[in-house]
């Protein structure tokens, strides 16, 4: 059987209300949108949709057919209209006369852009071809885990033909492009009255007449593939379980030991993000019997392989007899062999003209008894790359369970993965932003500073952490810079900086978010106010726990993680002006903001021969935003200098050398230049964002 997901059958959600009133264009998007909102259908930036339509040329006022496509890098699930590409049908056909043959296929990629209507910008995908020779007005190919595991399969032909008669034809695995284009063309002439064809090792392409055929044809057959799995495919999937699956807790608590581990092995030339995934799919391949041998043989589709490399690494972990510090143990060897088969494989495969090796380590690590951790070069793309290797466990269990599961040959999956034209794409993608690949946690997060940290962070590239124990604010925050930035890039934990435990667990909900941790922004905080005679033993205890005793804490469990991961680590500290310059009625808070200054001092000695750097900003009288300045604090502050509650602001700016109010965003732009390279060789250092206060100049 598929596991309960995938055995499921899939939904017509074709509403014709809905559609009736659509142009032809707004049809393709509306059907792109449906078969992609389904991982059964194809993956993110998978498959490829497409519509030939009738338009008006802008130069001659005529009819002409026009061929509307997904456009390169494109994703059918959350498309819009100016994701499809649109050419000009009868230069399409053109371009026939000048192919030279399947040893220059790829340079007609070039010609496509001469093919142009209308001076749209987004550029043709290489699977243009294959859907403007199929002689029919609408057409999808989708890569659904059903249809290919028939296409993986030993016997591929005969089940295509057992299962779908002659309803669905079946041609033998050639690598997309224009040649394909021309293949798909001669079965439809060959075939008329076939609806679609499955792809050997590939996926499968339908078609229709109009958008809601083409919609309903696509789902009926993958729905044909499903129910003949349910009805063939008899348990126990992959050999049957070997191993025992570990209750989820323990699960959790073996992934945030490996991840960051591993991370730190497989950083050297990019910063990696990691994803966990114990989805039961995942646990039923990772205790089976099969498990190594299946997964030697990698995955068959192309974008399974081109997002997942071509095999896994499978971690030795034994979850009948745990023992972490073995597998810890054994990761240097296990990672270094991987390279070296790696390297291997490319050295047996490279052509004359083939790109340079490129990163020989794995995506995707296989757990038994515990799960899958991907990592990749940011979370969206470990994510993604984790649904593949979903995508190509569940056409292992199928195509296992009916006959013999086929990966992509080695020479095959190298050429597609070193394809030229691959490199020329990666080649044109934007340079990555300075803080691209790094985890940071903040603390306070919820906060102003806090905030305009994470959001000036997450501008340069980084995946962010927000703890803290105002649950409101702490879910409001995550949801605006998820809104801006994406779901992917932002968590958040509740967390006591001066509790122990809630430390441990929240870092260690880091660890299992993003894989590992870079930066640390300590800034946490509160304020009080009172004359020492009337400061009790409660207040002063209250500024020494979460001023220093928290700093203390989550600088001691980022030191651990960052000595485990050994690539050196970041910690910044949002100390005040307080800490250098003392102030009346404020003691505790005055005291406290000092100590963290010197713990500050003391973790940049220590931390400093593993890459540690740690350094602090100082700031002053930041109002806006800031919850410490709500309340008590700011009332007791304009008692302390005999003044209205209003005239705090006015009183900052005036006193400060340079006149001017200091902002959340002052400080969070000296928090990022700390947390950057741009700093690298700082080190204990202070800066203050205070506009200037000759009290509190270090010395």
């Amino acid at each position: 059987m598929l596991d309960k997901q995938q055995g499921a059958r899939l939904t017509n959600l074709w509403d014709e209300g809905k559609a009736a009133g659509m142009t032809e264009p707004e049809k393709l998007l509306y059907r792109s949108n449906l078969l992609g909102s389904d991982k059964r259908i194809t993956n993110y930036g998978g498959g490829n949709t497409s519509a030939k339509v009738m338009e008006k040329d802008p130069l001659t006022g005529e009819m002409v057919e026009v061929l509307w496509v997904k456009g390169s890098g494109g994703d059918v699930g959350t498309i819009k209209m100016d994701g499809f590409a649109t050419l000009y049908m009868d230069k399409l056909r053109a371009l026939k006369g000048i192919y030279r043959g399947v040893e220059f296929e790829d340079e007609m990629v070039g010609y496509l852009l001469h093919c142009t209507f209308n001076l749209n910008p987004r550029a043709a995908s290489i699977d243009t071809p294959l859907h403007a020779y199929v002689p029919k007005a609408h057409v999808d190919h989708m890569h659904p885990d059903a249809i290919i595991a028939i296409a993986a399969s030993k016997n591929s032909k005969e089940l295509t033909q057992k299962i779908f008669g002659n309803e669905i034809g079946w041609l033998p695995w050639k690598r997309p492009g224009y040649e394909l284009g021309l293949w798909l063309e001669k079965f439809c002439l060959e075939n008329p009255s076939a609806r679609g064809v499955v792809l050997e090792s590939h996926g499968l392409f339908t078609w229709g007449d109009t958008a809601k055929e083409a919609y309903e044809t696509t789902i009926g057959i993958i729905n044909r593939a499903i129910a003949w799995f349910e009805a063939e495919n008899a348990p126990p999937a992959f050999g049957g379980q070997a191993k025992p699956t570990l209750a989820p807790a323990e699960r959790a608590a073996v992934a945030k030991k490996l991840m960051p581990v591993i991370r730190g092995m497989i950083s050297a030339e990019e910063n990696k993000v990691g994803h966990f995934d114990d989805s039961q799919a995942v646990l039923d391949f990772v205790t089976s019997t099969n498990l190594e041998p299946l997964a030697a043989l990698g995955t068959s589709c192309p974008d399974h392989f081109l997002r997942t490399k071509i095999r896994p690494l499978v971690i030795d972990f034994d979850p009948a007899k745990p023992d972490i510090e073995k597998t810890l143990a054994g990761l240097p060897e296990a990672v270094a062999a991987y390279r070296a088969d790696y390297a291997a494989y490319y050295e047996r495969c490279k052509r004359v003209d083939s790109p340079a090796m490129r990163d020989p380590n794995a995506v995707v690590y296989l757990v038994p008894g515990v799960g899958m951790i991907t990592f990749a070069k940011d979370k969206a793309t470990a994510r993604i790359s984790g649904e593949f290797y979903v995508n190509a466990i569940n056409v292992m269990r199928g195509a296992s369970g009916v006959s013999t599961y086929v990966g992509l040959p080695e020479q095959e999956a190298f050429d597609i993965e070193y394809w030229l034209l691959e490199e020329a794409k990666l080649q044109r993608m934007p340079k990555p932003k300075s803080l691209a690949g790094r985890i940071a946690l903040v603390t306070g997060g919820a906060g102003g500073i806090g905030k305009a940290t994470a959001n000036r962070l997450m501008q340069e590239g980084a995946c962010v952490v927000l703890a803290d124990i105002d649950e409101a604010a702490l879910e409001a925050a995550q949801i605006e810079l998820a809104g801006r930035y994406g779901k992917d890039f932002v968590r958040s934990v509740n967390m006591n900086v001066t509790s122990e435990a809630a430390v441990e667990s929240g870092f260690g909900d880091a660890l299992l978010a993003f894989g590992g941790l870079d930066i640390l922004v300590s800034n946490a905080g509160l304020a009080s106010s009172a004359a020492v005679e009337d400061t009790t033993l409660a207040l002063w205890n209250k500024n020494m726990d979460i001023l220093a005793t928290g700093y203390f804490l989550v600088s001691r469990e980022a030191f651990r993680i960052f000595r485990n991961q050994r690539a050196g680590g970041n910690i910044v500290f949002v100390a005040s002006k307080n800490g250098l310059a003392a102030s009346p009625g404020a003691s505790a808070y005055c005291t406290a903001k000092a100590a963290e200054i010197h713990l500050a001092r003391c973790l940049a000695l220590e931390g400093a021969a593993a890459q540690i750097r740690v350094n602090v900003v100082n700031p002053d009288a930041v109002l806006r935003g800031s919850k410490i300045w709500t309340g008590e604090w700011k009332e007791q502050r304009a008692a302390a200098y005999k003044m209205e509650v209003d005239e705090l602001e006015a009183h900052y700016r005036e006193r400060s050398m340079l006149k001017r109010s200091v902002f959340p965003e002052d400080i969070a732009e000296a928090i990022y230049f700390l947390a950057s390279d741009m700093s690298a060789k700082s080190t204990g250092n202070i800066i203050n964002v205070d506009a200037g206060n000759a009290q509190s100049f270090t010395r």
